[in-house]
């Protein structure tokens, strides 16, 4: 086989994902660029505006409602998954009887869909009839039903939820950090007398660094661009208490009759979801600027 017939046969395998990618990837993100600069509500011929949709943009305060929205939940979640992934990566790295099986456990919500799962919590987390509400009185250990998904506790329902789903990816990532670290180490320090919280604050943490760095990144992303259970369990509610950048780029584009934009707005739908991306994108970037400082520092 010459070197043509090679490459036209190695052309030939990536092709359908090349393919795809453009049609389903690319060619949706260009047709959006373009309707940035154009009134357009689906329907009818687009009206070039030129830059007015990002001077809507500016005085949108439903926009920025949804990007503190967005922080807020962000932040919770990393706040409440991060910790806790890396602790049950260094209690399941040991020796314990049936850890592979509780690993698969706590995996296993990471390959639930995330509709499935908001409906599933959506019963359990219900004010009048939710499981949780029935299990608390029964046991008097509230005296009136809670609001779980009501103004005050919605958004940290959503935030223990989200971090619920995703625990269970980090830790199998922490896993493998933590299985590449040679047992010598620890053998050696436990030797000159360190004990296991020593071991892990000046052996674990560090030799992890890496991985941890790749994880916060992956975090940060997936929950500042996260909005389908919160679409199912809250549609953005109450009075826009959950409502984050891209679940509202959704209903702009996606109008339902229950939510507060009813009318479709592709074309200022298209620059708020431009916007939000820039959002991610420079907050990616600043926290490799801030890794990479910290690094330089160490």
């Amino acid at each position: 086989m010459n070197r043509v017939q090679r490459l036209l046969n190695g052309y030939g395998f990536i092709l359908p994902s090349l393919v795809f990618t453009l049609v389903l990837g690319v060619y949706p993100i260009l047709w959006a660029l373009r309707y940035m600069f154009y009134d357009y509500k689906g329907y009818g011929t687009p009206v070039y505006v030129g830059l007015d949709n990002f001077e809507r943009l500016m005085r949108d305060g439903l926009f920025w409602e949804s990007v503190v929205n967005t922080f807020v939940y962000a932040g919770g979640k990393l706040v409440i998954t991060i910790p806790l992934a890396l602790l049950l990566a260094v209690i399941l790295n040991r020796r314990i009887r049936g850890r592979h099986a509780l690993r698969a456990i706590i995996f296993m919500p990471t390959i639930i869909s995330s509709a499935v799962m908001a409906v599933v919590f959506f019963i359990v987390f219900n004010s009048y009839n939710g499981i949780l509400n029935q299990l608390l009185l029964k046991y008097g250990l509230i005296g009136q039903a809670i609001e779980w998904l009501g103004p005050d506790y919605a958004m940290l329902t959503i935030v223990l939820i989200a971090a619920w789903g995703a625990i269970g990816n980090y830790m199998l990532l922490f896993l493998a950090g933590l299985q590449s670290i040679p047992d010598d180490i620890y053998e050696s320090a436990s030797l000159d007398g360190a004990n296991p919280i020593q071991q892990f604050r000046y052996i674990t943490v560090p030799m992890l660094g890496p991985v941890l760095q790749m994880i916060v990144m992956l975090a940060i992303i997936n929950s500042l661009k996260g909005y389908e259970s919160i679409m199912v369990l809250t549609e953005g509610g109450p009075f826009g208490k959950t409502n984050v950048m891209f679940l509202y780029v959704y209903r702009l584009l996606f109008p339902v009759s229950t939510g507060s934009v009813i009318e479709q707005q592709i074309g200022y739908g298209s620059a708020v979801g431009f916007a939000s991306a820039v959002i991610v994108g420079a907050i990616t970037v600043l926290y490799f600027y801030l890794s990479r400082k910290l690094n330089d520092i160490h």
